[in-house]
This record gives structure tokens, sequence and C-alpha cells, in this order.
């Protein structure tokens, strides 16, 4: 049985998030739709990462296993075809065929998320449920450097949703760095996993920074108490972006590999 490995993207506003779940539309059901509408077979596919509702992706990864052999080229253009008939907000990047040990979640090495900030006095328009839209001028060098004390290998239980299931609080965060150009505010991270709204409780704690009401020795300080109430408020759904994930070049047998610690990784 072929395996395949996509790349996606979606608008988060059309769903209640990637995974299929009873009370709404999801990413994940979409795409299982289109493949059964364009081969006839019922799947379940796996994706890299989990993303709340109104979380967006543009690099998405998922990996789906079909009994019938296709080119990547028309596979791609057939379930874009089902996909856009059907109205959703998804779309295949790109297709190819994948080792059987290849798994989207568990061959990942690193996750890489963004989150927009638009610093702005008016509303927003264009960027609408793409950005959060911040009316105060925000200082992005204090959040940068605010963000490097979160950098490394700690317990995040500050920056953890109550709900996350993550048998372990502690990940290691290759980057987080904030940057500007012009009105919007980026930041971007990168870790192995992630924990559930981890990386929005990041982006609403680096905005008190941003604003001066928090000191970079204030974050210090809620990552150290190591208690959700310290965190700062979670920043909305609508500004986060699923970019990327890398895997090995060389793909090993996925059943050797362990999920680190219960990843949630719906950030």
């Amino acid at each position: 049985m072929p395996r395949y490995r996509m790349t996606v993207e979606y608008d988060g506003r059309a769903y209640v998030g990637w995974q299929r779940q009873e009370n709404g539309p999801s990413a994940q059901g979409a795409i299982e739709k289109a493949i059964l509408s364009a081969s006839g077979e019922t799947v379940s596919i796996r994706g890299a990462g989990r993303t709340d509702s109104g979380v967006h992706a543009m690099g998405q990864v998922i990996h789906a296993d079909l009994a019938k052999e296709w080119s990547p080229f028309k596979l791609q253009n057939a379930l874009n075809a089902h996909l856009k008939l059907a109205g959703e907000a998804v779309s295949i990047l790109d297709v190819t065929v994948a080792s059987e040990f290849f798994d989207a979640r568990f061959s990942a090495l690193r996750r890489h998320y963004l989150y927009r900030i638009v610093s702005r006095r008016a509303p927003l328009a264009l960027e609408a449920g793409k950005a959060w839209w911040v009316p105060k001028a925000l200082d992005h060098e204090v959040m940068h450097a605010a963000a490097q004390i979160l950098v490394g290998k700690h317990d995040f239980s500050t920056f953890r949703s109550a709900h996350c299931q993550a048998n372990s609080p502690v990940r290691t965060l290759d980057r987080l760095d904030v940057t500007r150009n012009g009105e919007l505010i980026e930041i971007r991270a990168t870790a192995q996993s992630f924990l559930h709204n981890q990386i929005r409780s990041f982006a609403g704690t680096l905005k008190l920074a941003g604003e001066g009401k928090w000191t970079p020795e204030d974050v210090r300080a809620a990552l150290e108490a190591r208690d959700r109430k310290a965190c700062g408020p979670v920043a909305p759904p609508e500004g986060l972006y699923f970019m990327q994930v890398d895997y090995p070049a060389v793909i090993i047998d996925r059943r050797k590999r362990t999920e680190e610690n219960g990843d949630d990784d719906l950030s």
C-alpha cells in the first residue's frame, strides 16, 4: 500500500481545528472527504501537528496510505479539484511518494510557527482574521529580549493550557525571535514539539513586554513560577500560522520512535 506525503495549507477560520471532531468541520475531515471522493477510499490521515480553531497553516505535513497507486501530480490535482468543489479553505501544495517508515508526526525533527501582530491605531480590513490587531505601540526590541529568556530547555507549565494533555511540561525551545517590518511584528518559534497554547501564551506575554507593562525580568519570573496563573493573556488564534516541518534525510522505522512526553502540539 503506497504512502503519500503531502504539504497542506488552510485558512483556520473555516474550521474547528486540524483534527476531525464532532462539533464542526475540520481541515483533516475536509481532506479525508476529498480522498474519498477522488479514490473511493475511506482513510484516516495523520498530520505533523494539531492546530486549534482559527489557527492557519502554510506548511502542515500529512501522510495518507492509499490502496491505489497514483502519480503525485494526478493525486494533487484530484484532491484540489474535490476540495474546491466542496468549497473548502484547504489546498494541497505538493504530493510525494514516501517511505513506508515515514510518519508525518513521529518522524518530525522540528516544527516552525509564526505569530503575526499588526500594531497600529486603525482597525484591520485586509488582514482581519489573519493577524492580531493591537492598537497600541509595541517595542519589538524589548519583546525580542524577553523572548530570549524563554529559549532553551525549560518547564513551561506557565505557558501551557490547563487542558494540555502532554505528560510533561518540559520542552526545548530552539528559537523565539521577534522582528518588525513597519506595522507588522512577527514572532517565529521553532521546537521539536510544543504544548497546547504554548505559542499563543508566549505571544500574549511578549505583548505585555512590548507595551512596557512587563519587563524581561517579569517574563523570567513568570517562567520560573511554573504556574499558569503567572502567564499573560493568551493571544487570539488568528495570528498563528503552522509554517513548516523538518524531517531527517533518512527516515527510520517509525515504530522505533516514541511519542515525546505525550506531545500535544496544539499551539
